[in-house]
């Protein structure tokens, strides 16, 4: 699989495990328009490329995963003309839909290595990954979690209200997506928003190891089992996505 066709995606496969870096440090990762299309296909080029066995997302540099929409492409698409303006809005409403779909329907076990802030589409790829594994340091470049739609002025889309309830139960969904509080690494796997928390020194390291135990694992009994767990996200998850 050839992957240098991505411009905001850096891949790196070792072995069967491919390693996917989000790669705008500049911008704290943040998802333009070429890096949000990207996010959409990545999973069934993993999923299609025969070395490849379990799939490790993370963000460039050491503040954050992904700080969510660019505010240059959100202004950009705000001083369009009403026409082009709605269809460039409905053009991210499909995109934000097929990363939540993509990844669930992506065969292969995906871990992401949450080593910074994760807002917007970069929480969507954080909490839709199949283990999740998150930083946690007591300093300013603690990894932070928050879904801010509603904040926004937009109901809490994306992945939070099909995922959220599954993950950390009802009353802990509905308090962070109504208030839109941010969530260290502590509180995430308290209330089991994340699998687990490691010190930041460790991230990597341990989302590597983890990759490499499934990697060597029975691949159809682990994808099969992926498969039946999604099953609790199209039961219910679905219909809230997209009333969402």
């Amino acid at each position: 699989m050839d992957y240098s066709r991505y411009q905001h995606l850096l891949v790196e496969v070792a072995g069967a495990v491919a390693t996917v870096t989000i790669n705008r440090p500049e911008v704290f990762n943040a998802t333009n328009d070429v890096l949000h299309r990207e996010l959409t296909t990545i999973w069934r080029d993993l999923a299609e490329d025969p070395e490849v066995r379990v799939a490790i997302v993370t963000g460039a540099g050491d503040q954050a995963f992904s700080a969510g929409g660019d505010l240059s492409d959100i202004g950009a698409r705000a001083a369009l003309h009403a026409q082009e303006r709605f269809e460039a809005v409905m053009r991210v409403m499909r995109e934000a839909e097929a990363i939540v779909y993509e990844m669930m329907n992506c065969e292969k076990i995906i871990i992401s290595a949450i080593n910074g802030v994760a807002v917007g589409a970069g929480l969507t790829v954080a909490l839709m990954a199949d283990i999740s594994v998150m930083a946690e340091e007591a300093r300013l470049t603690e990894a932070l979690l928050t879904d801010g739609h509603a904040r926004l002025g937009v109901a809490a889309g994306d992945h939070a209200a099909m995922i959220w309830p599954l993950l950390c139960g009802m009353a802990k969904a509905k308090y962070y997506l109504l208030t839109c509080d941010f969530i260290d690494g502590r509180e995430a796997e308290r209330i089991g928003l994340v699998s687990k928390v490691t010190p930041r020194a460790q991230l990597l390291p341990e989302c590597l190891a983890i990759a490499e135990k499934l990697a060597a694992g029975p691949q159809h009994a682990l994808r099969a089992t992926k498969k039946s767990l999604n099953q609790w996200l199209r039961l219910g998850g679905i219909t809230a996505f997209d009333y969402s």
